[in-house]
Parts: structure tokens; sequence; C-alpha cells
């Protein structure tokens, strides 16, 4: 596996690997969720791309952008072993420079929810994947669900800049009690972990309620906050359109049941599809397996 570390070296060695090209663009601290993300993506490309880069322009000024967790080194092993062909791992400075004022805005579907508690970091998010993109050039780009919002924001971006790449969204890593792997997860007390897979529970009896054709969102809602269960407390819980991020309200298909909950200093983010009455889901990118005969590993 190559390192690179600027945005003129990861194009030029990027433009030598076979094609097509799979990009897992994350932050580091990787968890076995980044890793079927490679995996995906090494079925599906003959070459992959990862790139590890914790972004200053998606925290606030009150998150956790100094503390986020970082392991470059346990990273590196961890890709490498995954099959990853090229690290794109660029520095603060190199990817802001002191003259650097660009800004991608996708617009309403990034207002709500996250963009509104968060505000700048869709922007944020948008911007740096357009960077990466740009540097890669990949065929595709491998996006986890757990992030929904945001992948409405970034398939948004592709579809109006017209961006020569797909989105592929994988389904979220889970562990066994149903809390949704994430790098932040190492910041929940014993108590708070033992309660956050209750987020989880709840998204899963609106989707049921869904699924079983009720309608009214108020009734639906407060059943299912009514089961999150304590220290952790609300941010958000809603229905929205998969595409425009709007709230649901009557309840259909399709839809993504979303929500957020707090466990001290710590969000947890989660969400639930709902698919179409022909069970086609909304969010997820139906697998296919690139002919072995074309994975050919580049050298």
């Amino acid at each position: 596996m190559q390192i690179v570390r600027t945005p003129g070296s990861a194009r030029a060695i990027a433009r030598t690997l076979a094609r097509p090209v799979g990009l897992v663009p994350t932050m580091g601290a990787l968890h076995a969720g980044h890793i079927s993300l490679v995996e995906r993506a090494r079925a599906e490309n003959a070459s992959v791309v990862a790139s590890i880069f914790v972004n200053p322009l998606q925290f606030g000024p009150n998150e956790d952008f100094a503390k986020y967790p970082r392991s470059f080194e346990r990273d590196v092993e961890m890709l490498a072993e995954a099959g990853v062909d090229l690290l794109y791992a660029p520095a603060v400075e190199r990817m802001y420079p002191p003259t650097f004022a660009a800004s991608i805005d996708v617009g309403a579907v990034a207002s709500g929810f996250e963009g509104a508690r968060r505000p700048g970091h869709f922007a944020g998010v948008a911007t740096v994947v357009a960077k990466l993109l740009h540097a890669i050039e990949p065929t595709s780009v491998y996006l986890g669900q757990k992030d929904v919002q945001q992948t409405a924001v970034l398939r948004a971006m592709l579809r109006d800049l017209d961006m020569a790449t797909n989105a592929v969204v994988a389904p979220t890593l889970r562990d066994v009690d149903g809390l949704a792997l994430s790098s932040r997860n190492v910041y929940l007390s014993a108590t708070e972990r033992t309660a956050a897979p209750s987020l989880f529970r709840a998204l899963t009896s609106v989707a049921d309620a869904i699924d079983r054709g009720e309608t009214d969102a108020g009734g639906v809602l407060a059943s299912a906050r009514a089961l999150l269960e304590e220290p952790l407390v609300w941010d958000y819980l809603a229905v929205v359109d998969p595409e425009t991020f709007l709230e649901c309200d009557p309840l259909r298909r399709s839809a993504v049941a979303i929500g957020v909950a707090r466990a001290g200093s710590v969000r947890l983010l989660d969400n639930v599809t709902i698919p179409s009455a022909a069970g086609v889901d909304p969010i997820l990118t139906p697998p296919h397996e690139l002919p072995r005969a074309a994975r050919i590993r580049s050298t």
C-alpha cells in the first residue's frame, strides 16, 4: 500500500491504478464499519483508495476536533491488511492553506436536523469530499448508512455539480446489541454504553409501525421516544423523505427514521430505512460483484 500526502501526488498515482477505482473516505480511528466499506469497495473495484483526514471544516467551535480519536499507525495496518492500494493522508495545512476560501453549499437538504444543530457542518463535509474526489478521481465513493443525512447531502452534490463519481451507500455495521459502530463510542461510560442500543430499538419500532400501516406521526414517535433508556436523552427523532429530508406527516413509505440521542457530551446518531412497497431500500446501494478477472491489482 502506497501512502501519499499531497493532492498532486495522490492524483498522479491514482491515475495509474486499474479501474474501476473505489474511494473510502475516513477520518481515521478505524473500526470494523470502515473495514466493511473497504471490503465492499474491494469486491466491486479493481483498485481501492482510502483517505484519512480529520476535517476541521466540519467541526463547530465547541466540538471535539482537538480530541477526536487518532490512531494513524494502527489505521495504516488495518487498511493494508484489508487490501487498500493507496492511502491519501494529507495534512491540514496542505488541504487548507492560508488563502483557502471556497465552500460548497448544497441547499435545503443540509438545512435541517444535523445541519441546524451543527451550522456549517455539511458545507465542511461537502467541501472536503469534493477535494478528495478531485484528488483521486474515483469511479465510486463508499459511504456508510449511519450518517444518512450526509449521504443525501453528498448525493445532491454529485448530482448538482455533474461529478463523474457514483455514491455507494453500504449498511450500518452494528455491535451484537444493535449499537451502530462509531469512533466516538469510546467516549461512552459503562452506564451510557448499556443504554445506547435503546436508540436503535426506538428507531426500529418506528419502522415496524410504518410496516404495519401506521400513519399517525405524533403517536408513533411518542411511543418510540418512551423506549430511550436513561441516562440518554433525545436530541431529535423524526421520519423524513430520503432525498429532501423533509419530515413525513402522515407517515408513509419509502422513508427514513432518524434519531440522535445525547449521552453526556456524546451524540449518538442512527437511522433505520423503511423500504418502498416494492421492497426497494431508499438509501442503500445494492451490491454487485466485479468479475474476478477484472479485479486486477495494480502494481
